[in-house]
């Protein structure tokens, strides 16, 4: 258990573990139409393991008249889905909806290994493992293999989901753009300990003991902390704790320690070669302040994460003000919604 409790907290540290905002984007008077999808996905491709070997869950929602462009949503550890859809919150937090309402089609996707997906022994997840099944929905997405056909994916993560879609886009080349949000090159030594005390093994958690399938190195977060290691220092909304406290989810050691090895010691994402966003909170404890990111601004953010990507790129920026870790979860998530559908529509298009 004390190996256990020491791996958790490595872990947990990787976890988390200058762009122009151009004019919000038009509003659908619309719903878009949303469907549950299952996707067969492999870890590995290696035999004898094929591609349906584990399952991704992701629920896709296309605006009406429909849409050539696919976001593809990728949640951090101990998130699953909803975190770009809150359920019990105002649309204003919702992510999805920002970018249907926009003309842009989104699939939001579990992780292997949380919410609707597939629950492998934990020793086969890792960023780059999960890389590889976020490959597979992507080229699935592509061919309209279980379901609508798109020409153009542009791929979005937070957090963990970061690090895995950095890791995919300098593996695979099969995106025409990536938002990284939630995630720097630079851990922030002095303000990350909250983070790295909330997280536990997922048996000793009430609820996620009750996840049937699961080995001891699966993890989660201990109830009452996802304010501090996910929020702080953004204003204290009980029914945005709750909510988050409400569907929050697993992650597993592997996948936080291969995320820190590749995204930020070694610093994979020079590898990619399509337009880049990074969006951060300005008061991320995780990856921001004094001996990390500087993300005090967006030029100042720019200039810190340039270096980690190639001229082809064409890094932008852009900060969230007031707000913590969890960045689709503030009120004024609406500035960070209308910059990546500016952004999206400037460098990809619909």
């Amino acid at each position: 258990m004390r190996l256990l409790l020491r791996r958790a907290a490595v872990a947990a540290v990787a976890l988390l573990c200058a762009g122009t905002v151009l004019a919000p984007a038009q509003a659908s008077a619309e719903e878009a139409v949303c469907q549950d999808l299952t996707i067969p996905v492999s870890l590995v491709d290696l035999p004898p393991l094929g591609l349906t070997d584990q399952t991704m869950y992701g629920r896709l929602c296309v605006p009406p008249g429909g849409s050539h462009t696919l976001q593809v949503l990728v949640p951090g550890g101990t998130y699953n889905s909803t975190y770009y859809d809150p359920p019990g919150l105002p649309d204003t937090q919702s992510f999805r909806k920002a970018v249907n309402n926009a003309g842009y089609a989104t699939l939001a996707v579990d992780r292997v290994g949380s919410g609707r997906s597939s629950k492998p022994p934990s020793a086969l997840l890792t960023a780059s493992s999960q890389a590889n099944a976020v490959h597979h929905a992507i080229q699935a997405m592509r061919t309209g293999a279980v379901g609508p056909r798109f020409d153009k994916i542009v791929l979005v993560g937070h957090s963990l989901g970061s690090a895995t879609t950095i890791i995919e886009a300098a593996t695979f080349h099969d995106v025409d753009g990536m938002v990284v949000t939630g995630f720097t090159h630079r851990l922030a030594p002095l303000t990350v300990s909250p983070t790295v005390a909330a997280v536990i093994p997922a048996a000793l958690d009430e609820k996620m003991s009750k996840v049937v399938g699961l080995d001891p190195e699966y993890l989660t977060t201990a109830d009452g902390t996802r304010y501090a290691a996910f929020h702080n220092p953004g204003p204290f909304n009980q029914q945005v704790i709750d909510e988050d406290e409400a569907n929050k989810d697993l992650v597993t050691a592997g996948e936080l320690v291969d995320a820190a090895l590749l995204g930020i010691v070694l610093p994979y994402s020079r590898q990619i070669n399509v337009p880049v966003l990074v969006a951060m909170g300005e008061e991320d404890g995780v990856f921001c302040g004094p001996l990390a990111s500087d993300c005090s601004s967006a030029e100042s953010l720019r200039q810190g994460e340039a270096a980690y990507y190639s001229p082809e790129a064409n890094l932008r920026t852009f900060v969230l003000p007031g707000y913590g870790h969890s960045i689709n979860y503030a009120s004024n998530a609406p500035l960070l919604h209308d910059a990546v559908t500016s952004w999206t529509n400037e460098m990809v298009g619909q």
